[in-house]
């Protein structure tokens, strides 16, 4: 059994200031995760943290790029090397970000690795938005958080789509996105890209244990994945500490089968876990059901508690508001892959871009 080994990522770099004199908070996330018992109630190896940059974004405006660019250039470099090397030692790496560009950091790992091996390796993209805005779909970018998966993909300023000359970190057909919105403003660039995708009705409607198996699938050509989970994949009326709540996503025991679905296999090398910011969670309750799920997530590869007095793997969980676990809407299509006609929902409301 694969020993599991938690790094802190607390990086804020790919955000925006949530007001003019103050910093986004998510990087508190690694330290209010760890209170609640994380490392000791996943057996886990503590593979310390990669301290972040400090946050600047100075006089930075619209057509800039990206803020930050060289600061998360530089401290992906450093995030990929850690992680490497604990892939080289057997471990599976859990990194705790952050915001969602320490993303980044393990796309440059993977692809060092898929270098190295002779086979592409793959990424699962859980996150309520789709994070795909680049200059071929938006008039400006300037916050990596809400372009990620374009920038990992190969789309956008060299500086971050090309680090070690190395574009794309994930080949288009080796990525699947699960649990976006079904109006995210760039799901038929998705579409169009090849990118395979569920948003949450089609996911409640499969189940999400089948959808983390349909995942698996559809990246069996890969030798391995990366898992990548934003906490704003659930929804704001259970998860409202992150910086971009939207309404119509899913309910912690989803996200708990997603994860035990994703990690059962050894072709799973890693998971990350973004967004959080504990500055919306002020008596850490959301931290707490946080570590409850990653936790009983992560079961198939749990390992024994180091003592005695280690916490139990799993608390039981008050059971979810029936709103979350209602019987799936009728007419939702199944599975939808690349190559079949986008579903265009009408009269949805835009969602507000993450870190717009």
């Amino acid at each position: 059994m694969r020993r599991i080994a938690v790094i802190d990522a607390p990086s804020n770099l790919g955000l925006r200031p949530p007001t003019a004199t103050s910093v986004p908070g998510c990087a508190k996330a690694p330290g209010a995760l760890r209170d609640h018992g994380l490392v000791t109630r996943l057996g886990a190896h503590d593979a310390g943290c990669v301290t972040a940059p400090r946050y600047d974004p100075g006089d930075w405006r619209p057509g800039d790029g990206v803020a930050h660019a060289d600061e998360i250039a530089a401290y992906s470099l450093r995030l990929a090397d850690r992680i490497g090397a604990l892939l080289d030692a057997g471990d599976f790496p859990v990194v705790l970000g952050g915001d969602c560009s320490v993303l980044l950091g393990a796309a440059v790992a993977m692809n060092r690795r898929a270098a190295d091996t002779g086979g592409p390796l793959g990424l699962v993209y859980v996150d309520g938005h789709s994070d795909f805005r680049h200059p071929g779909n938006a008039s400006y970018v300037g916050a990596a958080a809400g372009e990620d998966l374009a920038l990992a993909t190969g789309r956008g300023q060299a500086d971050l789509a090309a680090i070690e000359s190395r574009r794309p970190y994930f080949r288009d057909a080796d990525v699947v996105v699960l649990g976006i919105r079904p109006h995210d403003e760039h799901r038929l660039d998705l579409h169009t890209s090849g990118i395979a995708y569920r948003a949450v009705p089609e996911l409640r409607s499969e189940g999400a244990a089948r959808t983390a198996q349909w995942a698996r699938n559809h990246l069996a050509d890969c030798a391995g994945y990366w898992v990548h989970v934003d906490v704003d994949v659930l929804d704001p009326a259970v998860m409202p500490a992150v910086d971009a709540p939207d309404p119509g996503g899913i309910a912690y025991p989803e996200l708990e089968l997603l994860i035990a679905g994703l990690v059962a296999t050894k072709r799973c090398l890693g998971l990350e876990l973004t967004v959080y910011d504990p500055d919306y969670d002020p008596d850490g309750r959301y931290a707490a059901e946080i570590v409850d799920t990653l936790v009983a997530g992560m079961s198939p590869l749990v390992t024994a508690a180091p003592s005695a007095e280690a916490e139990p793997a799993h608390r039981p969980r008050p059971a979810a508001d029936p709103v979350f676990l209602a019987a799936p809407v009728a007419d939702v299509p199944a599975a939808r892959a690349p190559a079949d006609p986008p579903v265009i929902p009408t009269g949805l409301p835009s969602s507000a871009a993450e870190s717009a």
